[in-house]
């Protein structure tokens, strides 16, 4: 069971790096406006907080990696929690997709860790 959480853990990790390339990188490209449903000026208004945002999500996945890596068990139970938090709490104030791409997967790795 370990193998299959720690597997979930690490595609978490991925899932945030993902979203660090979308908001700091391709917030204002065409793939990212299209992602996010943005228009160019909306975009160019919010850089700066998208890139913040996605500073943040690198920070969530090094955090992963680095409890993948040691094998420490509450450094990825922390983790995890931090994503689930900041999923239902995105979910609730910008976007309820944010429910299923972030807190989901987080629930689902922390499960299974807890299992």
């Amino acid at each position: 069971m370990l193998i299959v959480a720690n597997v979930v853990v690490g595609l978490v990790a991925l899932l945030h790096v993902y979203f660090l390339v979308l908001e700091m990188f391709l917030w204002d490209k065409p793939f990212g406006l299209k992602t996010f449903g943005n228009t160019a000026e909306k975009a160019a208004a919010s850089k700066v907080l998208a890139m913040n945002q996605g500073l943040y999500n690198g920070f969530l996945a090094a955090g992963l990696v680095w409890g993948l890596v040691s094998g420490a068990y509450g450094v990825k139970v922390f983790f995890l929690a931090c994503v689930l938090v900041a999923g239902v709490f995105g979910g609730l104030t910008a976007s309820r997709k944010i429910l299923w791409v972030q807190a989901l997967p987080a629930l689902i790795a922390l499960g299974l860790l807890l299992a």
